[in-house]
């Protein structure tokens, strides 16, 4: 899917920064000790203003699924139809995302998935999920 250029705001620079090493941060407070979504200059839970950023698993579950039929922007009328999913992460928040690399029908609540990254033109990446395959080994990937 080809996507516009993201904006990025002061309280979001470290989180854009690292998805050019294609890593996932999340906030911390480091006064409660809990991640929190969407970037801001205080904690949502304890208003402390100590925050951290964290690397994220990159792993999660289907909170919420929509199946788009038209496309929010015209940069995505050639990709409908698309998954618009609430991933809640295994850290405990929420991400609105893409689940991509799968029939947009398929995608359902408590299905697991995992991170991975669209490219964005000037090096940073949009962090979308695809479903977590199941493992034979019984081990994580």
């Amino acid at each position: 899917m080809s996507r516009p250029t993201q904006l990025e705001s002061t309280e979001a620079a470290p989180y854009w920064e690292a998805t050019r090493a294609r890593q996932l941060v999340l906030p911390w407070c480091t006064t409660c000790e809990r991640p929190f979504w969407y970037p801001r200059a205080a904690c949502p839970g304890c208003l402390g203003t100590a925050i951290e950023w964290r690397e994220a698993s990159g792993r999660g579950t289907v909170y919420a699924v929509s199946v788009q039929h038209n496309a929010a922007l015209p940069e995505f009328k050639d990709q409908v139809p698309y998954t618009v999913a609430l991933v809640e992460l295994d850290e405990g928040v929420r991400f609105m995302t893409n689940v991509v690399n799968t029939d947009p029908f398929g995608v359902a609540i408590g299905q697991r998935v995992r991170l991975t990254w669209e490219p964005i033109e000037d090096g940073r990446a949009i962090a979308v999920f695809e479903p977590e395959e199941e493992s034979s080994s019984g081990t994580d990937l």
